[in-house]
């Protein structure tokens, strides 16, 4: 993997914008999927599924062709089973709120979710009536298999886990929770936002029902997301938004709502950003996800020689840096984690981010105000990652306690 010939596609370094390691957050984008976004406004700036004239159908046609990139960069041969949302959050509240969930019913969660698989659940059980179950993983964030098999009880209707932790980067063993789960009649769901961007991820081996990510994380557009379902279960699946493009006919008295995908896309779409998703899946594909998994695990092997004789550095995840995808979490004694982001941002033009991370729950039982985290990708090289623990180590020497 040639990071200097990739580092060369994104406009970014060539501004000399300093070090990115917040990629967990959003990903930069490459002259790639930026010239795709600008060739839907420059020569067929229309919109798809509708009208029929020329520029129209080249929309509609280039639809078709990202849903298709995106079935072979996830293993599967079904397009249709492709929805594009606005982000991995969309995805997952479609599901939560179309499943058809009733009173009683319980839903199995970590404890290690992001705002976007937990606060539905807590709605849910305000008003419906839904039971909700957590399956405790360690201190360090790591999955505890036999924990969610005792959870697993037969009330439990969903299974809804995140895929890889966005604060410690540890990632569960998704198809033995699919298998613990179809055995006792319950469906998945999989938050993928963390995963997809930073491993193969084949969606027919796997067997989830359904699975949500974010584009903006895996170097496409933001305000673009997918979500995967099987055919079966897409069909049972209530829209969460109705009205334009979801129909099939209409009357004063009656609706009739069209097949998926179409009835999850309700109104006018991001077709500039669709485009630049397939640009994306492409690009990715070309370097291979193996490759960019490997390339993290090396980043961190780095960082763990760097800091690991610095006593008053905690890290937050597991100590094996290949356990850890593409995240570093960590604390300073003493310190802030949002004046460590502020110091290394205005001292050295290092951006990582600071604070809960939208995983209050896993902080608030550890006890914890938050970290810093640093997250990097395929355009990071070695040299960002020893200026970053270089700044680092400058900060621990001077402020901590």
């Amino acid at each position: 993997m040639d990071v200097s010939r990739i580092r060369d596609d994104f406009p970014t370094f060539k501004n000399n914008s300093g070090v990115y390691l917040d990629s967990a957050c959003q990903t930069l984008r490459p002259y790639q999927v930026i010239d795709a976004i600008t060739s839907y406004y420059n020569e067929f700036p229309s919109c798809g599924g509708r009208s029929v004239h020329s520029m129209a159908t080249k929309v509609s046609m280039s639809v078709d062709t990202s849903r298709e990139t995106a079935a072979s960069f996830f293993g599967c041969n079904d397009p249709h089973s492709f929805i594009f949302t606005k982000n991995c959050t969309e995805g997952m509240n479609i599901v939560a709120k179309g499943f058809g969930l009733r009173k009683g019913d319980a839903v199995l969660t970590t404890d290690m979710e992001h705002n976007s698989n937990h606060v539905q659940w807590v709605e849910m059980t305000e008003d419906i009536g839904i039971k909700r179950k957590i399956t405790r993983t360690s201190k360090d964030g790591v999955f505890d298999i036999e924990d969610f098999k005792n959870e697993m009880t037969n009330d439990v209707k969903l299974v809804s886990m995140v895929h890889t932790s966005n604060v410690t980067g540890s990632s569960v063993p998704v198809k033995e929770i699919v298998e613990v789960a179809h055995d006792k009649g319950a469906a998945v769901l999989i938050d993928g936002a963390q995963a997809a961007p930073h491993m193969p991820v084949n969606l027919k081996k796997l067997d989830v029902d359904f699975y949500a990510l974010s584009i903006h994380k895996m170097l496409g557009p933001s305000g673009i997301g997918i979500l995967y379902g099987k055919e079966e279960r897409l069909k049972k699946l209530r829209p969460l938004i109705c009205g334009g493009g979801t129909v099939g006919l209409a009357t004063y008295d009656s609706v009739k709502i069209t097949a998926h995908p179409e009835k999850f896309e309700a109104g006018l779409m991001d077709y500039a950003g669709i485009v630049g998703t397939a640009a994306a899946l492409e690009y990715l594909s070309k370097i291979g996800m193996n490759n960019v998994k490997e390339h993290s695990i090396k980043l961190q092997r780095l960082i763990r020689n760097e800091l690991s004789d610095v006593s008053s550095i905690s890290t937050i995840g597991p100590k094996d840096p290949s356990q850890r995808s593409n995240i570093f979490s960590f604390n300073i004694n003493g310190m802030n984690s949002h004046d460590i982001a502020v110091m290394l941002d205005n001292a050295d033009k290092i951006m990582i981010r600071s604070g809960m991370h939208c995983a209050h729950p896993f902080f608030v039982s550890r006890n914890m105000n938050g970290c810093a985290r640093a997250s990097f990708y395929v355009y990071n090289n070695e040299d960002d990652i020893l200026r970053f623990t270089k700044a680092v180590k400058k900060l621990a020497a001077t402020f901590s306690k």
